[in-house]
């Protein structure tokens, strides 16, 4: 499974998201592809330890036993239910959250793993920075797909 501590795979993220325009349509979800970079970027805060969104019941129920689903090499499914304080509903600017993200992919790539939060996954519960290395290549993975990159 990828990586995105591996400096190979965080380029070939950047590289994709240089690909999008803010035209680019999704091909599944409700989300405008400026709307999904805020949503990624949001994510990132939470694996950078600068978000610390509380644990759903669901999570802490079933959390721990799913939460292979998150750095396995098996694609996340289409439509999946979101983290609903990232979810993201209003408008953005696509070069603003573009650059955001991208910087914060630069940073988290850069701190390394010894600087990835200790703190819970809101649904997932405690992962390794392993774990959270594969879960955010997956992740935004999944989306950069989602329109078509």
């Amino acid at each position: 499974m990828k990586n995105i501590f591996n400096p190979l795979y965080s380029e070939e993220i950047l590289n994709r998201i240089d690909k999008l325009n803010s035209n680019a349509k999704q091909q599944w979800g409700k989300m405008s592809v400026a709307q999904m970079l805020a949503h990624c970027s949001f994510f990132q805060d939470i694996a950078m330890g600068n978000s610390f969104p509380a644990r759903d019941w669901l999570g802490r129920l079933i959390g721990g036993f799913v939460k292979p689903i998150f750095y396995n090499d098996k694609p996340l499914a289409q439509n999946m239910s979101t983290i609903p304080t990232i979810l993201i509903v209003e408008e953005k600017e696509f070069e603003t959250e573009k650059k955001k993200l991208k910087q914060k992919i630069i940073t988290f790539q850069n701190n390394g793993p010894e600087k990835c939060t200790i703190h819970p996954h809101p649904f997932f519960g405690k992962l390794t920075t392993e774990q959270w290395g594969k879960g955010i290549y997956k992740h935004l993975d999944h989306h950069l797909k989602q329109f078509g990159v």
